[in-house]
């Protein structure tokens, strides 16, 4: 497994014990290595994290977006966080640089905070990216501690899979517990078609 990508396995499951299969399908570890021969199409700054609303995020300088090319006006990109990998969209605002949305899993495995100033690195995605999304390990503890895990497998893949894309999405502690406290609540109560929010 690449040690890049160890903190976020780490901060979605608190173990080291993830397929580096499994996260390169998420994190595009294949495509976020460092090959030499991806180097030159690899983008580095320095970047101050700001909070619009409850995002954190980061302006991406304009001499870097400018050799990047928009499909249907987003950017695509994997990269690192000080040194831990991600792969994101970046956004156009306009009159304004493209932004890059900094959650809390990223803000975790790079160590950093809103407030602070991050070192960045990220290439243009151009490959089509399957994304599977892990188990969140507090999500597991409070359904094995309700005794639920077999009532959350038992609902249909694609409703899993959507539970999990949300959570791996919030921005705070406090709105995923918040969430996870929800997902509880509708399967004690019997739900089959559990939805976030």
């Amino acid at each position: 497994m690449d040690k890049m990508a160890l903190p976020f396995a780490k901060a979605l499951t608190g173990s080291k014990r993830i397929p580096a299969e499994f996260l390169s399908t998420m994190f595009c570890l294949p495509r976020c290595s460092n090959d030499a021969a991806m180097e030159k199409n690899n983008f580095k700054f320095t970047a101050l994290i700001y909070k619009v609303g409850i995002n954190q995020m980061v302006d991406v300088p304009l001499s870097i977006t400018r050799k990047m090319h928009p499909d249907k006006g987003i950017i695509r990109v994997c990269g690192t966080i000080n040194g831990a990998e991600f792969h994101t969209t970046l956004m156009p605002f306009r009159d304004s640089p493209f932004r890059l949305y900094v959650n809390m899993l990223m803000l975790d495995a790079g160590k950093t905070a809103g407030g602070k100033r991050a070192k960045f690195s990220i290439r243009q995605d151009f490959e089509k990216t399957i994304r599977h999304y892990p188990m969140i390990g507090s999500l597991k503890k409070q359904l094995v501690a309700a005794q639920l895990m077999d009532d959350y497998n038992n609902l249909t893949e694609s409703r899993r899979k959507d539970i999990l894309r949300y959570l791996n999405s919030v921005k705070t502690e406090e709105t995923l517990q918040r969430h996870i406290a929800g997902v509880i609540e509708k399967l004690k109560k019997g739900e089959k078609d559990v939805r976030i929010p």
